[in-house]
């Protein structure tokens, strides 16, 4: 992950492990700038996951032109509804407002395993 440092990666990496084990989703995250539009280039990358589609999450943070977006396949959308990826992606965008782009990262996959937690069949 360019741009971080060696603990930042492994913090991340480790909050995205558990992520998918808690809540049986396959979550991926894209850190840089698209290619295109930033929903198209985010659902190129969650269509990417082939037969893994349906079960995943990912969550793309653009950073040059400041944006995000999160996609859900359709088993993971019956677990996270657009209103949870809505709130985790306003806070998220808070967090990086306030220069807290770790911490709003962190924040915004804990989120997203959490809410898929709790509606998980």
């Amino acid at each position: 992950m360019r741009g971080l440092t060696t603990a930042q990666a492994d913090d991340i990496r480790k909050a995205l492990r558990t992520a998918e084990q808690r809540s049986g989703l396959r979550f991926g995250l894209f850190l840089g700038e698209p290619v295109g539009g930033r929903r198209q280039f985010a659902e190129r990358l969650h269509a990417a996951l082939g037969e893994e589609a349906g079960n995943a999450v990912v969550i793309l943070v653009d950073l040059k032109g400041r944006g995000l977006e999160i996609v859900t396949g359709e088993q993971a959308r019956r677990r996270l509804s657009d209103n949870a990826c809505r709130l985790t992606a306003m806070s998220m965008a808070t967090a990086f407002s306030v220069g807290d782009f770790i911490g709003g990262l962190l924040y915004g996959i804990a989120s997203l395993t959490e809410a898929a937690t709790s509606r998980r069949p």
